[in-house]
């Protein structure tokens, strides 16, 4: 059984900064790319930010320069500073992890169960 599990959502105002945390546990033998999406009311799931084993990135132009994604592979966690926060970053922040329990086992990919994040006006 793996578990990902976020945590740091919160209201805050605008230009204000949150961190967002999500910890993975249960049988894991290795985690390839870890990653955060976003879901406002309405709207599909988006990608937010990923990073990779080794530590490259990607982050969603609506995103590049405000947040910050960074991992801890010895923890099973990954992280999104964001700072400078707008009302349209308002939304549910999910974080993802590809990772397999076993050497013999292939790569299944994995989703927390969400965290608020409502920035106000």
């Amino acid at each position: 059984q793996v578990q990902l599990v976020e945590s740091g959502g919160a209201l805050v105002q605008a230009g204000g900064s949150l961190r967002l945390s999500c910890a993975a546990s249960g049988t894991i033998f290795s985690i390839n790319a870890m990653g955060w999406y976003r879901q406002a009311p309405g709207k599909p799931r988006e990608l937010v930010a990923t990073i990779t084993r080794s530590g490259s990135t990607n982050y969603a132009d609506s995103v590049k320069g405000r947040f910050t994604i960074s991992r801890d592979n010895a923890k099973n966690t990954v992280y999104l500073q964001m700072n400078s926060l707008k009302p349209e970053d308002t939304a549910v922040y999910y974080c993802n992890a590809e990772l397999t329990g076993h050497w013999y086992s292939p790569f299944s990919t994995y989703w927390g169960q969400g965290t608020q994040v409502t920035v106000s006006s």
